[in-house]
């Protein structure tokens, strides 16, 4: 991991003492004259791997304490932090391990949702992506803290 400039600093120690892991560009607009010098220190944060973008609008920053960059979140908490926290929920063998209908630990995490499809790896999880027109019955449960949509343990059945 490479040094951080004293601008990189300002903005990466405001975070850490906002407790602010997930951000967004309006976050740390305070920091930059314009948008182009904010996009081109993103970039550079990017590349010295301090963030990683969850969404379009939404950036993750990796921990000061993290040893040699290696860190990780909880898959769980960065798929809801790719939805806005709406318009999906974690679906297939990760929901039955979630509600303990199996003992099979999953090597991928389904995510049914309404706009993605495919395959995308963040941090050490894959997790795909499967379109449904109209979502199945889920509730909202919280690891951590913080509050995901998964399956219900009706719906999670079929998985075990």
């Amino acid at each position: 991991m490479e040094g951080l400039s004293k601008k990189e600093i300002k903005m990466v120690s405001w975070l850490e003492l906002e407790k602010k892991r997930f951000f967004t560009r309006g976050d740390i607009k305070r920091f930059f004259k314009n948008n182009h010098e904010m996009t081109v220190y993103l970039s550079i944060l990017k590349k010295k791997k301090r963030i990683l973008k969850i969404n379009k609008t939404k950036y993750y920053l990796i921990p000061i304490q993290a040893y040699n960059g290696h860190w990780t979140e909880h898959p769980y908490i960065i798929i809801d932090e790719m939805f806005n926290g709406k318009d999906y929920y974690i679906g297939g063998y990760s929901a039955a391990n979630y509600w303990k209908l199996t003992e099979q630990i999953p090597r991928e995490i389904h995510v049914y949702c309404t706009n993605k499809q495919g395959k995308k790896k963040k941090f050490s999880s894959t997790i795909i992506f499967k379109r449904q027109r109209k979502l199945k019955k889920y509730v909202a449960k919280t690891i951590q803290g913080h509050i995901f949509n998964i399956a219900t343990k009706e719906e999670s059945k079929q998985w075990s």
